[in-house]
C-alpha cells in the first residue's frame, strides 16, 4: 500500500492538471448550492441572504397546490424530455454505427467534419438560421411562392414548437454526440468480428452480438446522465423563441424560473422550483443507476 506522499509524487502532474477543472467545479457548481436557502426565504436582493426573512415552505405553494402556470411548464418539460430521450438520444448511436461501417477513411473524416460544425454555432445563430429557412418570409416559403405553391407556416406556430426545437437539437448536436460512441466502437475486438464472419454471422447478428455489447456500457452511462439532466431542456434555445409562440407552448421549468425570478422578482418561488428540479434530477440518476446495477451494468459508479 503506497503512502499518501508516494501517491502524490507519482500522480502530482495529473493532479495539477486536474486542479483548474476541480476549482471551477467547486466555485461554479458546489459553492452556489448554498444559495438554495433562498427557497425558504422572502428573499430581497437589498437585504441579502443573511437578512431576508424566512417563510418556511410558502415558496413551494405553486408546486404543492398545482398552480396552472407551473403545471403547464412541468407538462411541457416532460413532453420535450420524452421526445428527446426517445427520438434524439438514439440518433448519435445510429450515426456512429453508420460512420464506423464506412469503408473509405477519407469519406468518414469528411462526413464527421461536416456533422461536427453545427455544434460550434451558438443558439442565437441556429435559431436565426431556422427562421431564415422555415419562417413565413424564409427561403422555403419564398421558393414555394415563386412556384405558385401553398406555403407552410412552421416557425411561430405553437402546435409545431416542440417539433421545431427537436429538429434544431438534432441538427446542432447529433454529429458532435457521435464522438463518444465512435471512441467506444474503436474498442471492438477485430478478432471477434473476424470470428463472427468466419462463423457465417450476418451483418445484423454481428451488430447485435459483437458491436453493441462493446458500446452498451457507454450507452447506459450516457442515458443515466441524460435522465439526471432531463428536466433541463435547453433554456437559451427556448427563451429565444418564446415570444413567437407564447408561454403556453414554450414555458418549461428553466424559463419558469427565469421569468418568475429574474424578470418577475419572485426569487423565492424561482429558487424553490429550481431546488425541486435538482432533487428530482439526483433521484433519477440514483434510481437509474440502481436499475443499471440490477441489470448487470456498472452505470455511473460501481457498487
Amino acid at each position: 500500500m503506497h503512502s499518501l506522499r508516494d501517491r502524490w509524487r507519482r500522480d502530482r502532474v495529473l493532479l495539477l492538471l486536474a486542479l483548474p477543472g476541480v476549482t471551477a467545479l467547486l466555485l461554479f457548481h458546489y459553492l452556489p448550492l448554498g444559495g438554495n436557502i433562498i427557497a425558504f426565504q422572502d428573499f430581497q436582493p437589498f437585504l441579502g441572504i443573511w437578512h431576508s426573512p424566512y417563510v418556511g415552505l410558502d415558496n413551494f405553494e405553486p408546486v404543492l397546490t398545482g398552480d396552472p402556470v407551473f403545471l403547464n411548464a412541468l407538462v411541457n418539460t416532460l413532453i420535450i424530455t420524452l421526445i428527446q430521450v426517445v427520438f434524439v438520444f438514439p440518433l448519435p448511436i445510429c450515426l456512429a454505427l453508420i460512420l464506423n461501417a464506412t469503408i473509405s477513411e477519407r469519406l468518414k473524416r469528411l462526413t464527421q467534419s461536416i456533422l461536427y460544425m453545427p455544434h460550434f454555432l451558438s443558439w442565437v445563430i441556429v435559431v436565426a438560421l431556422f427562421q431564415q429557412m422555415f419562417g413565413n418570409g424564409g427561403m422555403l416559403n419564398a421558393w414555394l411562392r415563386s412556384a405558385d405553391l401553398s406555403t407552410f407556416h412552421i416557425v411561430g406556430v405553437p402546435e409545431l414548437f416542440k417539433l421545431m426545437i427537436t429538429s434544431q437539437v438534432i441538427w446542432k448536436d447529433t454529429g458532435w454526440s457521435t464522438i463518444i460512441f465512435l471512441a467506444a466502437l474503436s474498442r471492438v475486438d477485430p478478432a471477434q468480428m473476424e470470428a463472427a464472419v468466419v462463423d457465417g454471422a450476418s451483418a445484423a447478428r454481428r451488430l447485435w452480438h459483437v458491436t453493441l455489447p462493446y458500446i452498451r456500457p457507454v450507452i447506459v452511462l450516457l442515458l443515466i446522465l441524460r435522465l439526471g439532466d432531463s428536466l433541463s431542456v435547453g433554456f437559451e434555445q427556448i427563451i429565444l423563441q418564446q415570444a413567437q409562440v407564447g408561454a403556453g407552448a414554450s414555458e418549461v421549468l428553466d424559463t419558469y424560473v427565469y421569468n418568475h425570478g429574474i424578470v418577475g422578482g419572485d426569487w423565492g418561488t424561482a429558487a424553490a422550483v429550481g431546488l425541486i428540479k435538482g432533487i428530482v434530477g439526483v433521484a433519477l440518476v440514483l434510481g437509474a443507476n440502481r436499475l443499471a446495477h440490477a441489470l448487470g451494468e456498472q452505470g455511473v459508479y460501481a457498487k
